[in-house]
C-alpha cells in the first residue's frame, strides 16, 4: 500500500487527492457544489450534494491514479470549518441545508448576550462570540427547524461540522457510521473548552444545545473507523486523520515548532502561528485555537489572524473598476513602476478586522496626484495585501512574545513573485513557498499517514518539505519604517465613515 489519500472538502468544491510516500500527487479530482443564498447574509450548502460529490471525486481520482481503494494505506479528511450540518441517523438524510461559516443570520441573537457572558465564552474557547462559529448556527437549527426538533426528541438527530458528516457516511452511515470529530474542528464551535479539549456543559447550556447530538472529540491523527467496503472506496481503508482546513495547511507546511507560521493567501488571508503547548490569549483580537493534536501527544496550540480582503481586492480592481482583465496581469502592470508614487489603498470594504476591529472603517485610496496611473494603484493593492498581513503577524508576535524567523506561504497570490518580494521587504523577513502547494490536502494526508505508520514521525515529514522559491528582504529598516508609517496614516483616514 504505497499511497495515502486526502478528502479536501472546501467552501466551493470537494476534491480527493492521492499522494505517494514522498508527498507527490499521483491522482486527483475536484467538483464544485452549489452556493445556496435564500436571503441576504444567509449562505447554505446541500450536505447531501456534498456527499454525492465526495463519492464522485473519490471514484474519479482512483481511476486517474489507476489504483483501487485497497491500495490506500489510509485517508485523511480536511474541511471548511464552522459550517454546520444536522442529520438523522435513521434515514441518513440532512434535516436542513448546512449553514455555512460565512452565514450571518445569527448576529442579532448573539447581540443579546451581555458582556460578562461573552467574556466568559471567549476565555473558555479562545474565540469571540460571532455568527462565524458553529454554536449559534446549531441554536438556530433547533429553534427554527421542526424536523430538527422532532429528531432531537426521537434521539436520532446528530450535529457536526462537515468532517463529522463525511466520516459518518464514509464509515457506513445508517449501517453503523461513527459520529466523531477532531479537536481542531471542535475548537471552532464555541462549545469546546480549550484547556480540557471537551464539550463544556456551561457553553452547551448558554446555546441551548443537548450534548447527545454532538460528536465525540478525538485527536487529529488516529484511526477513527474503516471505510465501508460497499462505499466509494470499495474497501475497508482506515480513516485516520481529521483537520480543519487552516490547521491542515499548518501540518502540510510542517509548522511543528513553536514560532513557526504559515499564511494562506486566498480571497482573504489566514495566518497561523504555532504557540506550542501554551494557550496564548490575544490582546489584539486574534483567535486562540488548537493547532493540531497527534494521537496521545499533547495538543499544540496556535494564534490565528485573518485579513478579510486580500485576493478580493484584486477582484474588485478587475470586476468593479475594470482596470485589469485578470489577476495574472497585476504582476507585470505593478512591475512597470518602481513604487506606488505615494499612493496607499486600504480595502476596508466592510470595516477593519484584526488588529484594529473597527466596523466604522471603509475603504480609501489616498496620496493621489496627477502622476498616479493604474499601475500605481495596482501596485498599491498588492502592497495593501502585504501591509495587512504585516499588521496581523506583528500582532501575533506581540501576543506570543515569539519572534518569527521566516514566513511560509501558500495560496493563489503566492505565484505573484513581485507581491511575495514586497511581502519580504515590508516584513523584513524571508518568505518561503513550498514545492507542493496543495498544503491543506497534504496536511490531512500527513495526519492519516502518521496514525498508520506510513510515515514514522514529524521529523520524516520535515525532511519531505521542499522549497520552490525563497524571497529575501532587500530594503533597509529605515525604508520599511517610512513605508509602514504611511500605511498607518492611511488606516487613520478609513475611520469614522459609518
Amino acid at each position: 500500500m504505497a499511497y495515502i489519500a486526502s478528502l479536501d472538502q472546501g467552501t466551493s468544491s470537494t476534491r480527493f487527492m492521492i499522494f505517494g510516500a514522498e508527498g507527490k500527487v499521483v491522482g486527483q479530482h475536484q467538483l464544485e457544489h452549489r452556493q445556496i443564498m435564500p436571503h441576504a447574509g444567509w449562505v447554505e450548502h446541500d450536505a447531501a450534494e456534498i456527499w454525492a460529490r465526495t463519492q464522485e471525486v473519490i471514484a474519479a481520482a482512483l481511476k486517474q491514479a489507476n489504483i483501487v481503494g485497497s491500495d490506500l494505506a489510509a485517508i485523511g479528511i480536511t474541511n471548511q470549518r464552522e459550517t454546520t450540518v444536522a442529520w438523522d441517523i435513521t434515514s441518513g438524510r440532512p434535516l436542513h441545508n448546512a449553514i455555512v461559516w460565512q452565514d450571518t443570520r445569527t448576529a442579532e441573537y448573539l447581540e443579546g448576550f451581555d458582556k460578562k457572558v461573552t467574556e466568559e465564552i471567549t476565555y473558555k474557547t479562545g474565540l469571540p462570540v460571532a455568527p462565524y462559529f458553529s454554536a449559534s448556527k446549531m441554536h438556530w437549527l433547533i429553534q427554527n427547524s421542526q424536523e430538527v426538533r422532532k429528531a432531537i426528541e426521537l434521539g436520532t438527530a446528530r450535529f457536526g461540522t462537515i468532517d463529522s458528516w463525511l466520516l459518518w457516511n464514509l464509515s457506513g452511515g445508517v449501517d453503523g457510521g461513527v459520529h466523531l470529530t477532531d479537536v481542531t474542528n471542535a475548537s471552532r464551535t464555541l462549545l469546546m473548552d480549550l484547556e480540557t479539549l471537551q464539550w463544556d456543559q456551561l457553553l452547551l447550556d448558554r446555546f441551548e444545545i443537548p450534548a447527545a447530538v454532538l460528536a465525540e472529540i478525538k485527536s487529529s491523527s488516529e484511526i477513527y473507523a474503516l471505510t465501508d467496503p460497499h462505499g466509494p472506496l470499495g474497501s475497508a481503508v482506515p480513516i485516520a486523520g481529521i483537520l480543519g482546513d487552516q490547521h491542515a495547511a499548518m501540518v502540510g507546511q510542517v509548522c511543528f515548532e513553536r514560532g513557526e507560521s504559515k499564511t494562506t493567501y486566498g480571497t482573504g488571508n489566514f495566518a497561523l502561528l504555532n504557540t506550542g503547548t501554551e494557550i496564548v490569549r490575544s490582546s489584539n483580537g486574534l483567535l486562540s485555537t488548537v493547532c493540531y493534536k497527534f494521537g496521545d501527544q499533547p495538543a499544540m496550540y496556535a494564534l490565528e489572524g485573518s485579513v478579510a480582503v486580500t485576493g478580493s481586492a484584486i477582484q474588485w480592481l478587475r470586476d468593479q473598476l475594470g482596470i485589469i482583465n485578470s489577476a495574472a496581469e497585476t504582476e507585470n502592470l505593478a512591475s512597470s513602476v518602481s513604487d506606488t508614487a505615494g499612493v496607499y489603498f486600504v480595502p476596508a470594504f466592510s470595516g477593519l478586522f484584526a488588529p484594529y476591529w473597527r466596523s466604522d472603517a471603509r475603504g480609501v485610496i489616498v496620496g493621489l496626484t496627477r502622476a498616479a496611473t493604474k499601475a500605481h494603484l495596482v501596485r498599491a493593492a498588492l502592497e495593501a495585501i502585504c501591509y495587512q498581513t504585516k499588521d496581523v503577524m506583528d500582532a501575533m508576535v506581540a501576543d506570543s512574545g515569539v519572534p518569527m524567523q521566516e514566513m511560509r506561504v501558500d495560496g493563489g497570490i503566492t505565484s505573484n513573485s513581485l507581491c511575495m518580494q514586497m511581502q519580504s521587504d515590508i516584513m523584513g523577513l524571508d518568505i518561503t513557498r513550498p514545492l507542493i502547494t496543495e498544503t491543506t490536502a497534504l496536511g490531512a494526508a500527513y495526519a492519516a499517514g502518521l496514525a498508520v505508520g506510513f510515515w514514522r514521525d514529524t521529523d520524516e515529514l520535515k525532511k519531505q518539505w521542499k522549497q520552490s522559491r525563497r524571497w529575501h528582504a532587500t530594503t533597509t529598516a529605515e525604508i520599511r519604517a517610512e513605508g509602514y508609517a504611511g500605511w498607518k496614516k492611511a488606516i487613520e483616514r478609513t475611520l469614522n465613515w459609518v
